[in-house]
């Protein structure tokens, strides 16, 4: 049963994702950040979840699916907050509960704001509870999933009322942040990250996730607007031979190669460093829901033939991972 679900998935992946919207990591960040984190993990996590490594990668986008291809309302308000929505001080009148948020707001408010720092401790309680029955399924789905939202996190402009540059005159800064740049150069990246750590307080941990990527959205913003307004538009957007602005498969302009090397380079790699910090993220939320669950023993929920044929694959590839930071075994869409 557990490989219909996976090969369900996976064709629903390669049908839907071309309706994939551009806010998000993207395919490309989205599944490098899940399979690198599972490499982070210790022994025997690291052999359960490099067992279904592929799941857990194609797995990353699925939540994106939901939003744009299955037009699920319920997902939307899971992959943002928009800060700016609660005034000048967000993170002095924001409760850090969800129950107190609830209370305080309404879940029709927080729904229309966002819900991101919220749902990540709820996916981790969802999680652990998966760890605690030992039911393979949910804890893969759900492991895959809170993936998904950390990475999110980590990315600035989901927690901006200005998510896009759409108040400011700069459309399209959103993708070209986290799906152009990384596809362009992340074969470059090192994704190699410490070993997992136990989070002594999730809830806390997630709104500091948040903070300091809020922190980042001037940072963000400002060098596009600059690069902007300096730059010819024809240096900025592809054009055809008449001249014509190319449109990416979501018909939107399309950044020039050359911008968006001048624009990583502005941001000195910002987007490699937030990427690297969401995989250590989801290693260690990972981590601690298995150490809350009682560290149950995953090597019986697959047979000892699966184990013993991927052991000599998990070594090479762990030692990639940890010498270069590198991965292998994945091919992503390229949306741009």
């Amino acid at each position: 049963m557990f490989k219909r679900i996976v090969v369900t998935f996976f064709f629903l992946s390669l049908i839907l994702i071309p309706y994939h919207n551009t806010y998000s990591w993207g395919v490309w960040g989205h599944q490098h950040i899940n399979r690198a984190a599972v490499f982070a993990l210790p022994m025997p996590m690291r052999t359960f979840f490099f067992d279904h490594i592929d799941f857990i990668t194609i797995e990353a986008s699925i939540p994106d699916v939901r939003k744009y291809g299955f037009n699920d309302r319920n997902e939307a308000p899971r992959h943002f907050i928009d800060l700016e929505a609660y005034g000048d001080h967000p993170f002095d009148v924001l409760p850090e509960t969800w129950d107190s948020a609830k209370a305080k707001y309404g879940t029709k408010g927080l729904d229309k704001n966002g819900i991101l720092p919220w749902y990540i401790p709820d996916m981790l309680n969802k999680l652990t509870e998966a760890f605690r029955d030992q039911d393979k399924v949910r804890i893969l789905f759900f492991a895959a999933d809170l993936a998904h939202y950390i990475g999110d996190a980590y990315v600035p402009l989901h927690t901006s009322l200005n998510y896009d540059g759409q108040l400011t005159g700069q459309k399209g800064v959103h993708a070209l942040w986290e799906s152009l740049i990384p596809e362009l150069f992340g074969k470059d990246y090192n994704l190699h990250t410490a070993p997992a750590a136990y989070i002594q307080n999730p809830v806390k941990e997630t709104w500091r996730i948040i903070h300091e990527s809020h922190d980042l959205v001037q940072t963000v913003l400002s060098t596009d607007k600059k690069l902007l307004d300096t730059w010819p538009e024809d240096s900025i957007y592809e054009t055809d031979s008449n001249g014509k602005i190319v449109k990416n498969k979501y018909h939107e302009a399309r950044f020039t190669d050359n911008f968006a090397k001048a624009y990583s380079e502005e941001l000195h790699g910002m987007e490699e460093h937030q990427m690297q910090l969401a995989i250590q993220s989801v290693a260690d939320y990972w981590y601690t829901a298995w150490v809350d669950a009682g560290k149950p023993d995953l090597s019986q929920l697959d047979d000892s033939y699966t184990n013993k044929v991927h052991r000599k694959a998990l070594k090479y590839q762990y030692h990639l991972w940890q010498t270069k930071g590198k991965l292998i075994g994945i091919k992503p869409e390229m949306e741009y």
